[in-house]
């Protein structure tokens, strides 16, 4: 079944809005009303639409005072403004201030149902675009995650059985030991994997920096903050977003990010209200985080919240086996860059790597059924 197109009327006069659902109906939109510019910015936040048609003279928030507080608040609709006291000038302006198009009243059908198509093409490709932008943004490492151990075997059983679920996970392990790329597996073998990926440190900013990061701010909102910004969470909406040392993030944010988890939604900082948000969150730490909330340094529920599966990664020493295979790769790989042929690894050698206590190291992944 065709998906509905949906629109929205934004007009003072309810003859108008009549005819224009009448006509639009029958061209199979689905049809939605509004008085006026503060009932219409209202439906936009409550529900999307492909395309708006919006007058300007209008009691209260007028039309190009909604276009400007639309397009401000970057709310995802095209939209084409209407008035029976056109001019050009009036033309120039709602162009300028981000309208697809503008028509003057009185209007023929099929002229505002040509503009419309025209704008639907214009949704359609900006859809697709995002879409490509998602995948490009999502697509999973080329470093395939390289072990034959019995330990890494689990690993990849766990992620295997998380991938396909929503919870959110906490991926545990000593640095340097590839937390993040559990992250990446879990979302590359998920129902998620068209959609992006995104990963921040939280230990690596300040809590003012972390809180637009993750949240993003409006114009405004704090000194330097110029424009607006949609965080992280809201660009990852639909998809992973990956809090990397999670047991770094001040106490003070650790709230903001609960209310996330528990009702899916993100005020950004300077708004006064919430948007909802589809994001799957996958934490890693370095830290025993059961100790933090002992010692009053994390929160217990947000640990709990995040800790709802649980990944622990082993270091290289807990299964010495898959040096060998690590060791092979990244010689062929050093090789390749270099231009030199593949070096042969002494057994002398291969006994140094196992013997090594590898703190802080990591293999990339691909799974090998042989065993050494």
């Amino acid at each position: 079944m065709a998906e509905k197109r949906q629109i929205l009327v934004v007009d003072d006069e309810a003859s108008m809005r009549h005819m224009l659902r009448l006509v639009l109906e029958k061209e199979g939109y689905q049809v939605a009303e509004a008085t006026g510019g503060e009932e219409a910015l209202a439906a936009l936040a409550r529900e999307s639409f492909h395309l708006v048609l919006c007058d300007i003279r209008m009691p209260g928030v007028d039309g190009l005072a909604f276009l400007q507080q639309a397009v401000e608040r970057q709310l995802p609709a095209t939209i084409i403004m209407m008035s029976a006291y056109g001019t050009l000038d009036i033309a120039v302006e709602c162009m300028k201030r981000g309208a697809y198009d503008y028509i003057s009243k009185p209007f023929r059908t099929d002229e505002i149902l040509l503009t419309l198509r025209k704008a639907e093409e214009r949704w359609r490709l900006w859809r697709e675009n995002e879409r490509l932008k998602r995948t490009l943004a999502g697509r999973p490492p080329e470093r395939p995650l390289i072990f034959c151990s019995a330990a890494m075997e689990q690993v990849a059983e766990v992620i295997g059985k998380a991938a396909e679920v929503h919870a959110s996970v906490l991926v545990t392990g000593e640095t340097g030991t590839g937390k993040e790329l559990v992250a990446r597996a879990l979302h590359a073998r998920g129902r998620r994997r068209a959609h992006p990926f995104y990963a921040v440190n939280c230990g690596a900013m300040t809590a003012n920096l972390v809180e637009s990061e993750l949240f993003g701010h409006v114009r405004g909102a704090f000194t330097g903050a110029d424009r607006e910004r949609e965080g992280l969470f809201g660009a990852a909406d639909g998809g992973v977003l990956f809090l990397d040392e999670i047991g770094e993030l001040p106490l003070e944010l650790q709230p903001k990010l609960l209310r996330v988890l528990q009702e899916g939604e993100v005020r950004r900082v300077g708004e006064a209200r919430s948007r909802p948000v589809d994001v799957r969150v996958v934490a890693a730490t370095a830290r025993d985080l059961r100790t933090e909330v002992a010692q009053g340094r994390f929160r217990e529920d947000l640990y709990y919240r995040l800790a709802v599966l649980e990944i622990r990664v082993p270091p290289l020493r807990e299964r010495p086996e898959d040096i060998p295979l690590l060791a092979g790769h990244f010689l062929q790989r050093a090789a390749e860059r270099e231009g030199r042929p593949v070096p042969r690894l002494l057994p002398e050698a291969l006994q140094l790597l196992a013997s090594h206590p590898w703190p802080g190291t990591c293999g990339n992944w691909r799974t090998s059924s042989k065993r050494r």
